[in-house]
This record gives C-alpha cells, structure tokens and sequence, in this order.
C-alpha cells in the first residue's frame, strides 16, 4: 500500500540585484525578480493558519528587497550566487518553518524562468 504525504507548496518572490564576484573582479550588478517555491509539512498534522507561514517567510527575505544582495550580510563575504541564495534561504526556512512545528522538505530559487536552483530533504 502507498503512504500518502502531505505537502504545502508556497511561492514567494524577491526583487534583488547583485554581481557575482569572480576570481579575477567582481560582474556587472544586474536585477532579478527571484521565484521562491517551497514546501513543508506539518510535524503533528494540526492546522495551521497559513498566514503565520507567510508572515515568518517574509521577514526573511525583507531585508534582501529591493536591495544590491553583495551589501546585505551575509553576502558581504558569501559570493550572492543563485546556489548560495538558495542555501541561505533553505537553512533560515528551516529554523522558523521548525519553530511553527513544521518541516521544510524542499526549496527552489529561480532567478529566471530558465534558471532555477533546488534543494531537497532525502
């Protein structure tokens, strides 16, 4: 018999530009509107309101808004890439997603609809 389980799937955006830092200099800064999709379960299958989701997620990702990413801890040290958005943004899901008595099962980051950056709890 098959398991069924249970995922929200919530997507979020963020208007940030950046310039990825290289061996040899840094880019030319450039603007995206990322995509973020992710999903969660629930650790004790209750409800919950799906507004105090969102609200915790935006925090996150507030202070990275309309900003220039390699001016924004952590990215003043951490090259502001796709892949390490996407980490950052997986690990700070998680603890407040945790905190909500939820779990983070997986994240996706595209910084344009042909480029898009996951990952996944296996």
């Amino acid at each position: 018999m098959t398991t069924k389980y249970h995922t929200y799937i919530f997507t979020t955006y963020l208007n940030a530009s950046h310039a990825i830092r290289w061996s040899k200099g840094i880019g030319q800064a450039h603007p995206h509107t990322y995509e973020i999709r992710y999903s969660f379960h629930i650790n004790n299958g209750k409800l919950i309101r799906f507004n105090e989701i969102e609200n915790k997620i935006a925090e996150i990702i507030k202070k990275f808004n309309n900003q220039f990413l390699n001016e924004v801890e952590p990215f003043t040290k951490v090259n502001p890439t796709l892949e390490n958005l996407t980490d950052y943004l997986f690990n700070r899901f998680g603890e407040e997603l945790n905190k909500l008595n939820c779990s983070l099962d997986e994240i996706s980051v595209s910084e344009s609809p042909m480029r898009t950056y996951q990952i996944s709890i296996r």
